[in-house]
């Protein structure tokens, strides 16, 4: 379990966070710039101190106010991966790993991890002679061994372009499965955390907003003013059920119904998430036909958002929700309404890499 309830004041600005969840898996902290998240993960790494409440991880208190403890920070038995990669310059990719490193540690657990990483050909090198990407998974590195109970991950793509996201990306999605290791993610970019997260976080103004399944957490319509409305759609459940090897297309089921998406190197029988975007989704009333959008599925309205823009989201029961964003024109026009059965409309194209989480490690799109 991860329990917090602290409070802080930094200068004006006020943090009173309670959260409390099961540490399996990928926990995602996910906020606007100054919502107070690398505060939040200091306090629990212990690098800032509360002003008041409790934090307790794995059942082993951390901080107590009330009771005068305060764990240092190396005693807390947690990995830091921060925005910078903070690796000693003037030691080799070996040494740095080794650094810090609890006396008997496994010489398995070294192996394992530097497989893992895939950075086996870089122990010699200095982090001058390191890409971003590089240098960034050797941090993860050393995080890991220093066999921490719970991996603090503060924004360790903010830094690196877009190339470098995705080449150390599939890396972080095998932490958890592969070492068992639970991790906290501290991440402003949606995508980052589809791809990784079993369990979201959303905070606001220093205070948690929401927490819960990545799934639940990103279908309220409520909470769209802070997952963003432009990135905003519907997190569902697949399994890879076929691929066409004719047309390079794969199939992905879910209850009641199926996606067509770009074909995939994964095996049949193997668990997805897969986001569509509310700005993908288009709405008919009637069956579609003879037209090129490949996915089409049968629905009711759930709920219309009230907000008086052009464009609104519209909630649709397909056997799993899935959200539309078209114009209030559009509803009033096709006469929609809650209880309105319709037909949901996706390109395959529009469900891209970005588009697939919870998948581990390896290659999906050809």
């Amino acid at each position: 379990m991860i329990d917090i309830n602290v409070q802080k004041s930094l200068g004006d600005f006020q943090i009173s966070a309670k959260i409390g969840l099961e540490s399996d898996g990928v926990i995602a902290l996910f906020g606007r710039s100054g919502s107070g998240k690398t505060s939040l993960v200091n306090m629990i790494a212990g690098l800032t101190t509360p002003d008041s409440g409790t934090i307790s991880i794995a059942g082993k208190t951390l901080f107590d106010s009330s009771r005068g403890i305060n764990v240092p920070p190396e005693q807390r038995s947690l990995g830091y991966v921060f925005q910078e990669d903070r690796l000693f310059p003037h030691m080799s990719v070996a040494s740095n790993l080794s650094y810090g490193v609890p006396k008997g540690a496994s010489e398995v657990k070294l192996k394992q991890v530097v497989e893992l990483l895939g950075i086996g050909d870089l122990l010699d090198r200095r982090p001058h002679n390191l890409s971003g990407g590089e240098k960034q998974r050797v941090s993860i590195g050393r995080a890991l061994l220093a066999d921490p109970q719970l991996l603090l991950m503060d924004e360790p793509l903010a830094s690196l372009d877009a190339s470098r996201k995705d080449e150390i990306l599939p890396f972080i999605e095998e932490l958890s499965n592969e070492l068992k290791l639970p991790v906290f993610y501290v991440s402003h970019s949606m995508e980052e955390i589809v791809r990784l997260a079993d369990t979201l976080v959303l905070m606001s103004d220093g205070e948690i907003a929401a927490a819960g399944p990545l799934e639940e957490i990103t279908s309220r319509l409520d909470l769209r003013p802070l997952t963003g409305r432009y990135e905003a759609g519907s997190v569902i459940n697949v399994v890879v059920s076929q691929h066409d090897e004719q047309d390079q297309l794969s199939e992905l089921s879910f209850r009641e119904g199926k996606f067509v998406v770009p074909r995939l190197d994964l095996p049949i029988g193997k668990n997805l998430r897969v986001r569509i975007r509310a700005r993908d989704v288009s709405i008919s009333t009637q069956n579609p036909e003879n037209i090129s959008i490949n996915n089409i599925l049968y629905g009711k309205i759930q709920e219309i958002g009230e907000e008086e823009f052009a464009l609104t989201d519209v909630l649709v029961d397909v056997g799993v929700p899935i959200w539309a964003r078209i114009s209030r024109r559009s509803i009033r026009r096709l006469q929609l309404g809650i209880g309105s059965t319709v037909y949901v409309m996706v390109k395959a194209v529009a469900i891209d890499r970005s588009s697939l989480g919870g998948h581990g490690r390896g290659r999906f799109l050809k």
